[in-house]
């Protein structure tokens, strides 16, 4: 079992405390947006034996185990994180397997770097991903139905929002839906410009359901993703509650502290909020056009202790234990790779004591108990 150090992400929209106050250091003033736990080579976590990247090519089998290396590959199925919103992040989906291997293919055959700004798929995998409020956390995820979508930009009183609200009105959801993003996204950025500016003074004015888009639109004037932010569902996690993002279902994160897992890929198509490339044909092709409830996932512990965040996905499985006072060891020894979390209390993982944001990597059949008062996330993966 290995204790982790773990890489800071300082990306723009982090927040300047949520880490340092989890973690009980001072605040350095820069954003701390994302922790890494794992074996991504952009920041693999050190390990004693090394950055477990390594650690883990250099003996496949024995770290992750036979049954993961044959469904898998060599290498760490996923990436956990703790994220840290403290401005929202910018509108996105994620291809599915299929896509991303053809999208790779493609660009690959075309001679576009890898680290082009305007590459699409870095790599050929998909990214399907689990948030874990651990605060307060707000976010938006999926489609709202075209009549929610219709009433909520009608009741901002934009003139030039009005096309919008007759094409919601005129169509089947999925085209009605398809066709607006669409025009949002290919309108005259002037005059797109404009708009937004017009709809940020109304979601003020307005307050209520219209507050977080003002806040939106207040991190990026003159964005069209402000308009398309307002078609999706806008949803409020208690610390505990998850939400499950599949392929093709359009997300931000607005604000908030959770912990996150995915599977390891970098492929992201963006919708707006951003000053990175957006690639609209690319990103009609990915998106799923269907209006449908978020789910958010409020699991109940086992009999052992666990509660399990159930996903339709075998590349990673996250868990969580709330260890009372006094309780028993949990043995979480099993066959497959594992990274244990803590994130409250004071837990002991092996011969390792754990506070807020310390983790450990335990390798496939690694003898894994844990004891004391807090809480644990476990990571790990399906086979």
């Amino acid at each position: 079992m290995d204790r982790l150090d773990n890489a800071i992400r300082p990306y723009a929209w982090g927040s300047t405390t949520a880490i340092p106050r989890l973690l009980g250091v001072e605040p350095t003033g820069e954003p701390q947006a994302e922790m890494w736990m794992g074996a991504h080579p952009g920041a693999p976590s050190r390990t004693a034996r090394g950055p477990l990247d390594e650690v883990i090519h250099e003996a496949p089998e024995r770290e992750l185990g036979s049954r993961t290396v044959a469904r898998f590959g060599p290498r760490l199925p996923f990436l956990l994180k703790i994220l840290a919103a403290g401005a929202p992040l910018s509108l996105q989906v994620h291809p599915n397997l299929e896509q991303a291997r053809e999208g790779y293919e493609d660009e690959q055959s075309r001679g576009i770097p890898i680290d082009a700004p305007h590459r699409n798929y870095r790599d050929a995998n998909h990214k399907p991903e689990l948030i874990c409020a651990l605060t307060e956390f707000d976010g938006l995820c999926g489609f709202r139905t075209a009549a929610e979508a219709a009433d909520l930009l009608a009741g901002l009183d934009v003139d030039s929002l009005k096309p919008y609200v007759d094409l919601l009105h005129a169509h089947p959801e999925d085209a009605a839906l398809r066709e607006v993003l669409t025009a949002v996204l290919t309108a005259d950025p002037e005059e797109t410009a404009h708009t937004v500016t017009e709809v940020a003074a109304a979601c003020v004015r307005l307050g209520g359901a219209y507050a977080p888009y003002a806040d939106i639109a207040h991190h990026y004037p003159g964005d069209p993703g402000v308009i398309a932010a307002m078609l999706l569902n806008h949803v409020q996690l208690h610390p505990g509650e998850a939400l499950f993002l599949g392929a093709g279902v359009p997300h931000a994160y607005l604000d908030g502290l959770g912990v996150e897992i995915m599977a390891n890929s970098d492929n992201v198509l963006r919708c707006g909020l951003t000053p990175k490339h957006v690639d609209v044909p690319e990103l009609l092709r990915v998106v799923r056009f269907e209006a449908n409830d978020p789910g958010v996932l409020r699991p109940e512990a086992s009999p052992s202790g666990e509660a399990v965040y159930e996903t339709p996905i075998d590349e990673f499985r996250l868990s969580r234990y709330v260890l009372p006072e006094g309780t028993a060891p949990h043995d979480l020894t099993c066959a497959t790779p594992q990274i244990l979390l803590c994130t409250a209390g004071s837990v002991r993982a092996g011969e390792h004591d754990l506070t807020p944001g310390e983790s450990v990597f335990v390798p496939a059949d690694e003898k894994a108990e844990v004891s004391g008062a807090g809480t644990v996330f476990r990571a790990t993966v399906v086979v």
